[in-house]
């Protein structure tokens, strides 16, 4: 595998936020740095973990017994966490990798936590929390709301607010109150893959590394083929691996869509440039 998007990833991605497969699209991305990898091998350990899980379980059991004896299992008997001392580590963001390693990043470790309570007959949701991915459950009381990232605590309102203010300066300086409830709405599956997407992007592009980061650019948009930012980044791309006819026709294209952008001056620049040495080419 070349890191082209694959038939399995773009049926996958068809299917749809109801239909999509998240670990096996999530597993499907991780192929990129791992080719020979087998995703079935790492859907057989979630169904393992969520088997374990539910083997425990009385027949009567609540919904938050199901979450305490998920946090339990994953937390204090696996020991899986967040990998805070090397954030940016790209195995934090490969699926299959979180699974044998145990360390991942607030998104990676909330589609595990996500697939186990789905296998197991809770409704969770992913929230695209500012700045950190979070996972709730909706009861006939409201919505608990869960930190996979820091052992699947559960987040009252004040937590949460702290959290908004932190992000929030303005409100912050001037003591305003931040509502909360319009940052926790559900999370479409797609917006999920979506959001692990660009964390990759964004480590393969900071380490220099082009072809792994166009490998995910390609998948973003098979996720999101409008999003135009991303074929921008792709453009840039494209320049610097020296495909110029390519960059150049993204980069056309952005700044069609977006004439009035921020960084027209330097998309301008790199398409000039891109221009340039396509025509040298000839």
């Amino acid at each position: 595998m070349n890191g082209a998007v694959t038939k399995q990833f773009r049926d996958l991605v068809a299917a749809g936020d109801d239909g999509l497969d998240l670990a096996r699209a999530a597993l499907q991305v991780a192929r990129i740095q791992y080719p020979s990898m087998d995703v079935d091998d790492y859907l057989l350990k979630l169904d393992q973990m969520a088997a374990l899980v539910g083997g425990r379980l009385h027949k009567d059991a609540s919904q938050e017994d199901v979450l305490r004896a998920i946090n339990r299992h994953l937390f204090a008997e696996l020991k899986f966490a967040g990998n805070s001392e090397e954030y940016y580590d790209p195995r934090n963001s490969y699926l299959n990798d979180v699974l044998e390693r145990r360390l991942g990043i607030p998104i990676t470790l909330s589609i595990i936590y996500l697939e186990i309570g789905w296998r197991l007959g809770l409704p969770l949701e992913g929230v695209s929390f500012p700045g950190h991915f979070l996972v709730k459950l909706s009861v006939e009381e409201g919505e608990i709301v869960l930190d996979p990232y820091a052992g699947g605590i559960s987040l009252g309102k004040e937590e949460l607010e702290m959290r908004l203010m932190g992000m929030t300066l303005p409100n912050r300086a001037l003591g305003r109150a931040v509502d909360v409830a319009q940052f926790l709405e559900s999370a479409p599956r797609t917006e999920i893959l979506h959001r692990m997407l660009r964390n990759l992007k964004a480590i393969h592009l900071n380490a220099k590394d082009d072809e792994k980061a166009l490998a995910i650019i390609e998948h973003m948009l098979c996720v999101r083929p409008e999003d135009v930012e991303t074929v921008r980044d792709r453009g840039f791309v494209f320049r610097r691996l020296g495909c110029f006819r390519l960059a150049v026709e993204d980069l056309n294209r952005y700044l069609a869509a977006r004439p009035d952008a921020d960084d027209i001056d330097d998309v301008r620049g790199q398409l000039m440039e891109s221009q340039r040495s396509a025509a040298r080419l000839h």
